[in-house]
């Protein structure tokens, strides 16, 4: 590209949007014939006629149409990503509704909230911890953190965060007294300790050893519906549990629970952030995306 390429395309562009040469100068500061004499260079340089001339009105040749149209688009490119830089310059403040998972958003994401509100003193945060979906957009919540499907997130943006993997686990006295299972068959003699609400409880999905994932729904002799209580009842000695490893990490380091089969994780459940669609998020959201991608991208609890 020439270094003169560009030169006339915004004289152009407003020229046609207003629809005279004078408006056109109006908007960028310069006279009439400047801008008259700009669209003139461009159209030698072209080699084409881009404006069909009259002393009352402009109107576009075909050719004119064509250049106006990839003109347009590419401004308005141009337009987004400087819209960007100004963002990424601004200072995150006010406050931030945001919503999180009972269990992971307090072990997981509130420490880095937490270091994000002592670095930038105009930032307040509001955090709601529940696993129900929210409806952002109705009840006014800039940002939430999801564990699974999307589902319908019309007028949403998603930005993937990690993905959760999940395997078996019990504490070595269980396994001591009670053996420890040699297939997904012999889980049916243990205790199993199950992810439940209102009636329904969640699956396991496991590795078989021919290499497939199956979902079995074991025999439950305890169905609790939050995540910390679930590790309570492990850590009690109670029986074998489907539990993530962001949940499970430090006890394993400390030797407080094992696994039950250790080369099986199961990718299980994406983990995604998610805020209302705007042209660019704003600097508040745009902060707190950036240090969970940043922080979730080499997690602590996945180097076991």
């Amino acid at each position: 590209m020439k270094p003169d390429t560009l030169q006339g395309i915004l004289p152009f562009a407003h020229a046609v949007e207003a629809g005279s040469f004078t408006l056109a100068g109006q908007r960028l500061g310069v006279t009439t014939s400047a801008v008259g004499k700009s669209i003139a260079q461009l159209e030698r340089r072209l080699g084409v006629r881009l404006l069909n001339r009259s002393t009352r009105s402009l109107s576009l040749t075909s050719d004119g149409e064509t250049y106006y149209k990839a003109c347009a688009a590419a401004l308005t490119e141009i337009d987004a990503a400087q819209a960007l830089l100004a963002a990424h310059r601004q200072v995150p403040s006010g406050k931030l509704r945001v919503d999180l998972p009972l269990a992971f958003g307090r072990r997981c994401v509130a420490p880095v909230l937490f270091e994000l509100i002592s670095r930038h003193s105009q930032l307040a945060v509001e955090v709601g911890f529940n696993d129900r979906r929210v409806n952002l957009i109705e009840e006014g919540v800039d940002l939430a953190v999801r564990i699974g499907g999307l589902g319908d997130s019309t007028g949403l943006v998603a930005r993937r965060l990690f993905v959760q993997r999940s395997t078996l686990c019990a504490t070595p006295g269980y396994l001591e007294r009670h053996g420890r299972p040699a297939n997904i068959e012999e889980l049916t003699q243990h205790a199993a300790i199950v992810y439940g609400r209102d009636g329904s409880m969640s699956p396991w999905r496991l590795r078989h050893p021919n290499g497939s994932v199956v979902e079995i729904n074991p025999p439950a002799r305890i169905v609790l519906g939050h995540g910390e209580p679930l590790l309570d009842a492990v850590l009690a000695g109670l029986g074998i549990a489907y539990l993530p490893t962001w949940a499970i990490a430090d006890h394993l380091r400390r030797g407080e629970i094992a696994l039950v089969w250790p080369q099986y994780f199961i990718e299980n459940q994406p983990v995604h952030a998610l805020w209302p669609k705007t042209r660019t998020p704003t600097p508040k959201v745009r902060v707190v995306v950036d240090a969970l991608v940043e922080r979730f991208a080499a997690p602590p609890w996945e180097r076991l």
